[in-house]
């Protein structure tokens, strides 16, 4: 009953993030989608595989959430530091805090990793941009 109930309101929420999906890239909402996806990968990985399956669980939910709701330009990058923070994040909290830390890891360590990841895509963007403007402008001034 406890995992349907959780299965049900990671549904819910996600069926509610949807509608926010289409709008512009945001770091929050990545960071968001990641945690959410990393909740619902840990129950369903628990649930198949034990502690195992759900620290994989935990990095594919984490991965595939920060992908879903990432711009395309940095969606690699952000669903990398999704899938690394859920499945760290829960295997530190499963040890310090049982089952539910576990959870909670695994939604802060993938919430944040797709922050990180999403973060280290704009910013790589931003410099590539900067050294395209510096080549022109050294180009024309010769």
């Amino acid at each position: 009953m406890k995992l349907t109930t959780v299965l049900l309101s990671t549904a819910l929420a996600a069926g509610s993030m949807m509608t926010v999906t289409a709008h512009a890239d945001s770091t929050t909402r990545v960071a968001a989608a990641s945690a959410l996806g990393s909740v619902a990968g840990t129950a369903l990985g628990k649930n198949m595989g034990g502690n195992t399956g759900a620290t994989i669980g935990a990095a594919l939910g984490g991965a595939g959430g920060a992908a879903v709701a990432s711009n395309k330009k940095n969606r690699t990058e952000s669903a990398i530091g999704g899938a690394l923070g859920g499945g760290a994040g829960y295997s530190v909290g499963q040890s310090m805090g049982g089952t539910n830390g576990g959870y909670i890891g695994s939604a802060l360590g993938a919430a944040g990793g797709a922050a990180l990841g999403n973060k280290v895509a704009k910013d790589k963007a931003a410099d590539r941009a900067a050294e395209k403007r510096a080549k022109r402008w050294k180009k024309r001034h010769r």
